[in-house]
């Protein structure tokens, strides 16, 4: 990687260059320019034989915080960017998202870091930067890693971000209600959503948390006391919250899933299939179902669950995951690779996936 220096605006460029809006260049402030590791010149180096890529490279570096510029040439350095790539930030937003879409999230993550040094007060920006951190989350928690609720928190606080910057911008908060949808923290999810009534899914929403109580208090707690790793006082708070709603769904998923948790592996599964009875027969609640019912020894209907997950997502990781360990625990070791090869197909990362398959082809040499 190469470095940055500072050279002088030569004598021929004053007054030659004028960007959009009327800028200027300052003859006063020094422009960074990046050079390749042996290209740095060991004389002073004349600006004209510099490309303004090389520059706007620099300044992009030294916004980030690179090098040793004064704090009072940083806007200087955006607008001159800007200016002379006009469609710079577009490019970088692009460019994060097409990383972000291949996986590759530390890539989009720099990028998007450049892009906020750049446009540091965009709530789009924000925004931006919360969805690839939400999308990495979820990429570490199907391959079942233990960052998964570190990088979630990572995620929040660039939501948080996203909507303290921007308090008008409509998507911040949609984005982020749904965010917290997906980590089933309905309290905050209703909270961000109630402001986007006008957007059809979100109205929708809201009146689904509150035909369900999802927002109640009780409810709340349980899911945090669960989370916490103290099921058995989550549970407590849960009981009251099931005897108001007997028919909300979630209400018996939640105590499935603390039920799951502490190995109670029957009654989960009672309560999960009271979740599936409620309305709650999404791919996650019949997968949760499905590995109960595989530890209490029912595999035929731990299989069914399973399928029937799959008709609803199939692109669920863990769901073909766990349909490969069910062909295990049935000695069909072929059809359990076909299962694992399928999932590592769509994540290459799927740490259980991979696990399994290197024990199938293992044994399988030994044979």
């Amino acid at each position: 990687m190469g470095g940055v220096i500072f050279l002088s605006v030569p004598e021929s460029l004053r007054g030659a260059f004028e960007g959009e809006g009327g800028f200027r260049l300052d003859p006063d402030i020094p422009l960074p320019v990046e050079v390749p590791e042996n290209g740095i010149p060991s004389d002073a180096a004349a600006l004209e034989d510099l490309s303004w890529e090389m520059i706007v490279s620099g300044m992009l570096r030294v916004i980030s915080g690179e090098g040793s510029a004064r704090p009072e040439w940083m806007d200087y350095y955006r607008a001159f960017a800007l200016a002379l790539r006009p469609s710079l930030a577009a490019e970088l937003s692009d460019a994060a998202a097409l990383k972000a879409a291949e996986g590759e999230f530390e890539a989009a993550l720099e990028i998007l870091d450049s892009l906020d040094s750049l446009l540091p007060e965009s709530p789009v920006v924000a925004l931006n930067r919360a969805l690839a951190l939400e999308r990495r989350a979820q990429a570490i928690e199907r391959r079942l890693g233990p960052d998964a609720e570190l990088a979630y928190g990572e995620a929040e606080k660039s939501f948080a971000r996203a909507m303290a910057l921007g308090p008008a911008f409509v998507e911040a908060r949609l984005n982020a209600g749904f965010f917290y949808l997906g980590r089933k923290d309905f309290a905050r999810a209703r909270e961000c959503l109630v402001a986007c009534v006008e957007d059809e899914r979100a109205g929708s929403i809201v009146r689904e948390i509150d035909r369900n109580g999802l927002a109640d208090e009780d409810f709340a707690r349980a899911r945090a006391l669960i989370l916490a790793g103290e099921e058995e006082a989550g549970m407590l708070e849960l009981r009251g919250f099931i005897e108001r709603r007997p028919n909300s769904w979630n209400g018996w998923f939640a105590l499935g899933w603390a039920l799951r948790r502490l190995e109670r592996w029957a009654d989960a599964a009672a309560a999960f299939s009271k979740a599936v009875e409620e309305g709650g027969g999404n791919s996650d609640t019949r997968n949760e179902l499905a590995i109960c019912l595989m530890e209490t020894g029912d595999e035929a209907g731990a299989r069914r669950q399973l399928e029937a997950a799959l008709r609803d997502d199939c692109d669920n990781v863990k769901v073909i995951s766990n349909l490969g360990v069910l062909a295990m625990r049935r000695g069909d070791f072929a059809e359990a690779a076909a299962f694992f090869r399928a999932a590592l197909d769509i994540e290459p990362q799927d740490a259980l996936a991979a696990d399994c398959l290197k024990k199938i082809e293992a044994a399988e040499k030994g044979a």
